[in-house]
């Protein structure tokens, strides 16, 4: 049975600008830093001959952020900025100034996909 969330995870191009990105302008917190190769991360995540540096970051309340940066194999681009399609994914967060905040993040190297709305 499901006692709660561990982490959630996207793979990232560059691990230190995904980092500097979450961290500074974002303002999470890095919890540890690895690089993982061998037999053991290989089988997690079913590539032979797997090498990966990852990072955790805090996002609160017992959960992370696992940022994956794959250095065997490497991943292939992503096709589309497009929302709808198959496997895309998204994290939201609650602020107290949405436009002052996205701006902060267009500031900060994050890619405007649509302007910020209120739910």
């Amino acid at each position: 049975m499901i006692v709660n969330l561990n982490h959630i995870g996207f793979v990232v191009q560059n691990l230190d600008n995904a980092v500097s990105f979450y961290r500074d302008v974002i303002g999470l917190t890095l919890i540890r830093s690895v690089e993982r190769k061998g037999s053991s991360i290989s089988q997690i995540l079913g590539y032979e001959d797997t090498h990966i540096k990852a990072a955790l970051m805090d996002l609160g309340n017992h959960c992370m952020l696992e940022l994956i940066e794959y250095l065997s194999p490497r991943p292939d681009p992503r096709p589309s900025n497009e929302r709808a399609v198959l496997g895309a994914s998204h994290i939201a967060f609650n602020v107290v100034d949405i436009d002052s905040t996205y701006n902060l993040l267009l500031d900060g190297g994050a890619v405007g996909l649509n302007p910020p709305s209120e739910v």
